[in-house]
């Protein structure tokens, strides 16, 4: 990252609001150009570093793919590889990373930290997933729908938890003027302040943000129906959280109500049986596998953006 960049970080997709879009575009175009890696190498001479404290497989491997295809050089710091929050303080860890990294992404437990680091870091931070947010599953997500939008009819409808790729979902929705609706079970909602924030984009983009505790109403005419695990990485011992979700399952039966073309979603890992049935992921109607390539090809667009504009702007006049 040049000197004379003013330093960019995502925290939450909508530190990008105005752009995503573009990034999206930029993304599709990226994975569609069969030509670009032969000259396109906007992180030449950079390396990245991705910081992981929960395990990861899309993540990781989106990233250290991605970084590659662009030119730099991936390193991943797993929890027991440094004294990130132990021995060192995250500022003082954040100060000594930036000294050696060109960006820093960093997948956490508590999103205080991720903003902790971003806020001595001088170099790019990238939340690659927090309690709070998950914005590059966003903008995958985004990517996908607007790949397939010629044939989403109806709104984007969620059921399941309100967790953080809820949040960043219908932030992205937001800021992108798509009609979101979302069912939760009655306790399990999503954080106040973060739907507050949403709701007044979504107002500013000519779109709507319903909530319900109704599945049904969710889904009804929906033209995109996601959810995610009912029980996330971290809160595995949570005492009759699952009693919480009967009938919060994504099944045929539910899938009925919504658009015949609906497109399924879900961030992955499933867990097949709980909150999706076989016969609904594996279905015709399932992009979960191009959400996960699609981590890729978004991050890329985002790591393009934050570590070199100039080549993001350049690729995007020639394209």
């Amino acid at each position: 990252m040049r000197e004379t960049e003013p330093k960019m970080d995502l925290l939450a997709i909508d530190d990008f609001d105005g752009e995503l879009q573009q990034l999206i575009d930029w993304a599709i175009r990226m994975k569609n150009d069969d030509g670009f890696a032969d000259s396109f190498k906007p992180l030449d001479g950079m390396s990245i570093g991705s910081i992981y404290e929960k395990p990861s497989t899309r993540t990781r491997v989106s990233f250290e793919v991605g970084v590659s295809k662009l030119g730099g050089q991936p390193l991943t710091l797993l929890a027991n590889d440094i004294q990130l929050g132990k021995s060192e303080s995250i500022a003082d860890t954040a100060a000594v990373l930036s000294r050696f990294m060109d960006g820093i992404t960093y997948r956490c437990f508590g999103h205080s930290d991720v903003q902790e680091l971003a806020k001595h870091s001088s170099v790019p931070v990238i939340n690659a997933l927090s309690d709070m947010h998950h914005p590059c599953q966003a903008a995958a997500d985004l990517m996908t729908i607007s790949e397939k939008i010629d044939s989403v009819k109806g709104h984007v409808s969620w059921v399941g938890d309100g967790n953080n790729v809820l949040h960043d979902l219908m932030l992205a929705c937001a800021s992108l003027g798509i009609d979101i609706k979302y069912a939760t079970p009655i306790g399990f909602e999503p954080d106040a302040d973060i739907v507050s924030r949403a709701v007044t984009m979504a107002s500013d983009n000519g779109s709507s943000i319903i909530s319900s505790n109704d599945p049904i109403e969710a889904v009804s005419d929906a033209g995109v129906v996601y959810t995610d695990v009912f029980v996330s990485m971290g809160e595995e011992n949570l005492d009759g959280k699952m009693d919480a979700f009967d009938g919060f399952q994504i099944n045929e039966e539910l899938v009925s109500h919504a658009d015949s073309d609906y497109l399924f979603m879900h961030c992955l890992p499933a867990h097949r049986g709980e909150e999706v049935t076989n016969g609904v992921i594996d279905s015709k109607n399932s992009v979960v596998f191009d959400q996960a390539e699609n981590r890729m090809w978004a991050q890329m667009s985002l790591l393009t953006r934050m570590c070199n504009e100039a080549a993001w702007h350049t690729y995007n006049e020639l394209y």
